[in-house]
């Protein structure tokens, strides 16, 4: 009996590994297939001139769409696994007790990772407090969550190439445990509203067990549920983006947003934090804005101010902080992401 159910368990787990090998060898052909196809349908299909503003704009359009809806299907399925290893109620039991610096690591490193979005920001916050994590810890891990998002990882990988996504991670970490370090420093709780401080501590740790097929079921799951969230963003961040591609003079925006441009980075920063979009909507600006001569610090300080420092999660997080404890927290980080932009555009 024990040794036909342990044939059942390894043919299931074989039939599964042979699927998914399947399934990644046909994401590999499709993916190299797209820039040739994109080439025909403009040139060939639509006999647009080639070197033409809008032959620019739709090989453009038809080869970014197709490349970062694989690039997000491939990528999100992968980071969606490893994330079932890291439950919000984990997440919190190994932060717990951790004091500043190594806890403002651990926390900006595990915010990479964990689930996280705007409308969680306040569990999220009250159930650290409860748990004993420090202020600058916890902000630490809700500014690197939202902030390396997966979606601008795998985008920045797929337009620029693993050393500027390899860049973008580096720098929000460094940004989400500095400005989490600087806000522990200054021993904010009394920012914090009272009703946080007075609710009693959950207790118990969730968890369940999970079988791998259940972990690469809630992946599909992910999947579907971010693609169906951001497709329209792509479609019309692309669409965007393929208009400064084919149409935008390079000269104005390298001017605009060039290194020689002493301002170009705070005004940047400035011009994102109150404004709203999600990384699938603004990346593929930022790449045809790089293309058009705009330096890569003006350009990710930009992305990080929209992505980082999201109007929707400031609003929903005034429910658990005071104002001046919001002030602080959007003037640190911004002020990093400023110093960041000034860094790459030094160094790049």
């Amino acid at each position: 009996m024990n040794q036909t159910l342990s044939n059942t368990f390894h043919n299931v787990h074989l039939r599964t590994a042979i699927l998914l090998a399947a399934i990644a060898a046909a994401w590999f052909a499709v993916y190299h297939f797209i820039q040739p196809l994109a080439g025909w349908i403009t040139y060939g299909l639509l006999r647009l001139q080639a070197g033409s503003h809008l032959g620019e704009s739709i090989a453009f359009f038809l080869y970014d769409v197709p490349k970062i809806l694989l690039l997000l299907s491939g990528m999100i399925f992968l980071i969606s696994i490893l994330r079932t290893f890291f439950s919000p109620e984990r997440t919190r039991a190994m932060l717990g007790g951790k004091r500043q610096g190594i806890g403002n690591v651990l926390a900006a490193m595990l915010g990479i990772v964990t689930p996280f979005c705007s409308c969680s920001a306040v569990p999220l916050f009250i159930g650290f407090v409860e748990s004993g994590i420090p202020l600058g810890v916890t902000f630490s891990f809700l500014i690197a969550a939202p902030t390396i998002n997966e979606v601008a990882v795998v985008m920045l990988f797929g337009l620029f190439g693993w050393k500027v996504a390899g860049l973008y991670i580096a720098s929000g970490l460094v940004i989400a445990i500095l400005a989490g370090m600087v806000i522990g420093r200054f021993k904010l709780e009394r920012y914090v509203e009272d009703f946080v401080w007075k609710m009693q501590a959950s207790g118990g740790v969730a968890g369940e067990k999970l079988t791998w097929s259940d972990r690469i079921q809630r992946a599909w799951e992910s999947v579907k549920e971010i693609v169906a969230k951001v497709w329209l963003y792509v479609v019309v961040g692309i669409a965007v983006g393929a208009g400064i591609h084919g149409f935008v003079p390079q000269s104005a925006l390298a001017g605009i947003m060039g290194k020689q441009a002493w301002w170009s980075v705070p005004a940047a920063v400035l011009l994102g934090v109150p404004l709203y979009s999600n990384a699938a909507g603004i990346i593929p600006i930022v790449s045809a804005l790089m293309e058009k001569g705009a330096s890569l610090g003006t350009v990710l300080a930009f992305m990080m101010a929209v992505v980082g420092l999201s109007l929707p999660e400031t609003i929903i997080l005034r429910r658990v902080l005071k104002p001046q404890l919001i002030a602080v927290f959007i003037g640190t980080v911004a002020l990093a992401i400023i110093i960041t932009g000034y860094l790459f555009n030094l160094v790049l």
